[in-house]
């Protein structure tokens, strides 16, 4: 691998930072809904709030060369009126200020889903106020971090966000409605090309990119119906976010196809244009597992995601667009995840070649429970998952793939939505019961090891 090749690991302000209520943050919609649920929350979470040197030390010490991480808006900006809240510039600041002291580039991602309460009240993202105050907190950030940040992105996971909010209701605001996602699809996407426009304005340094759930789409077949059946897929989990963002352009016929039932007048020239003429640097590809589709059957559209860790079945069905399937012959995560390394390098090849952009893997990894009362915890799952994706990822390069960095998810266990704390991705034990005690996990060892030989160290297969 190049000697530039950022190695690194991820996470995400809400699932690890805690201090939900210090320092005169607001609320997050997320600290309402879940309070409101009775649902396990992030409260505390893995208190990366106050245990953040050590987090970012340790992570140098495995060898990351850099940190992906994101600001929560509750924390920056403090209420409808745009007032900045000094506190929370200053702990940005202090992470940032740590990342450059142990030489761990920060790549700083603007939104992972922790959207102020106070514009939820109005609307969330159905309220045409809110992309202009998501502008504005992306130009305070530009402004307070930009001397020291050099790789940006606008959002992370749109289509994850926005579906289950709006579309399959098991994420705030609970919603079941396809007028409003694609509302808030629109206006998210507006509000990441607002920011791309404010980064290039203000003439910072760096880059500034997108960051989107990639699920690859393959078909049982190459028949015409299956192949049709691809692209309604495709369009739903992938390319209203990528082309958007890489191209500037809702992809047309995915348009086309919803203003058959629902209205589409919301879409203005305008927004268009600044969309148009405000496209990524970058691409940040997540990836843990491909779409697998045929053409559909028959029945009501269903969007059910096993989200317990045990034996049961996600079922995605659009109707008259396509059915998801399972694999018989692949290997699933307890919670319902196919485990398919050769998607990453069939999907990194064809991302590239659609878009012709530099691309991170920005998250890669696997969830499951773990014993952590033991010294070390011996997560060879672990190590093979990510030798085996890794290895995807430089057969990607050697095919000319652009791939600039690798973010194991997760840098620590951390507090996984509405998975709790029981599903655990990170390269370090936290014990959530003893005071966020951390321990390196052997993967964090491997990965160090891995880094080392600049990735000579990974087993290769041909996929």
């Amino acid at each position: 691998m190049d000697k530039k090749f950022l190695w690194g690991s991820a996470t995400a302000s809400y699932q690890c930072e805690g201090a939900w209520n210090v320092d005169d943050k607001a609320l997050s919609m997320w600290d309402k809904y879940l309070h409101d649920e009775n649902l396990e929350n992030g409260d505390v979470a893995s208190d990366f709030y106050h245990h953040y040197e050590e987090d970012i030390r340790m992570l140098a010490e495995g060898g990351q060369n850099s940190f992906r991480f994101s600001l929560s808006w509750p924390r920056i900006i403090k209420n409808r009126e745009g007032e900045v809240n000094p506190a929370g510039i200053a702990f940005y600041n202090r992470v940032i200020d740590t990342c450059l002291k142990y030489n761990v580039q920060p790549f700083v991602t603007i939104y992972h889903w922790d959207l102020p309460e106070y514009w939820q009240e109005q609307g969330g993202w159905l309220s045409p106020e809110v992309p202009k105050a998501y502008q504005h907190l992306a130009e305070v950030c530009f402004e307070n971090f930009g001397d020291r940040v050099q790789l940006w992105t606008t959002f992370n996971e749109p289509k994850w966000i926005i579906v289950n909010g709006y579309l399959i209701g098991n994420y705030p605001p609970g919603e079941n409605n396809v007028q409003h996602t694609m509302i808030a699809a629109y206006h998210m996407m507006y509000a990441s090309a607002l920011a791309v426009h404010s980064f290039r304005q203000g003439n910072y340094a760096g880059k500034i990119g997108i960051v989107h759930s990639y699920a690859p789409v393959d078909g049982v077949d190459d028949t015409i119906q299956t192949r049709l059946a691809v692209r309604n897929a495709d369009n739903y989990a992938n390319n209203w976010v990528l082309d958007t963002a890489a191209l500037g352009e809702f992809p047309i016929d995915l348009i086309a196809k919803l203003s058959e039932d629902y209205d589409i007048s919301f879409i203005q020239p305008a927004v268009l244009k600044v969309v148009k003429e405000n496209t990524v640097d970058f691409l940040g590809l997540n990836y843990y597992s491909r779409t697998l589709v045929k053409p559909y059957t028959s029945g009501e559209t269903q969007l059910r995601f096993n989200h317990t860790g045990k034996p049961g079945e996600s079922k995605i069905m659009i109707k008259d667009w396509f059915e998801q399937v399972r694999n018989p012959d692949s290997q699933y995560t307890a919670w319902d995840t196919e485990i398919y390394p050769q998607g990453l390098q069939k999907g990194l090849l064809q991302a590239y070649d659609r878009y012709h952009l530099p691309i991170y893997v920005t998250e890669n990894g696997i969830g499951v429970r773990e014993d952590i009362s033991v010294p070390q915890v011996k997560d060879d799952y672990r190590i093979s998952y990510m030798n085996d994706h890794i290895n995807a990822i430089m057969n990607a390069i050697d095919q000319g793939c652009p791939v600039l960095g690798y973010y194991a998810w997760s840098t620590m266990d951390l507090y996984s939505w509405k998975n709790g704390v029981e599903k655990r991705y990170g390269l370090v034990a936290v014990d959530f019961d003893h005071g966020q005690q951390r321990r390196p996990k052997d993967s964090y060892y491997w990965y160090q090891s891995i880094i080392a030989s600049h990735g000579d160290k990974i087993q290769r297969q041909a996929y």
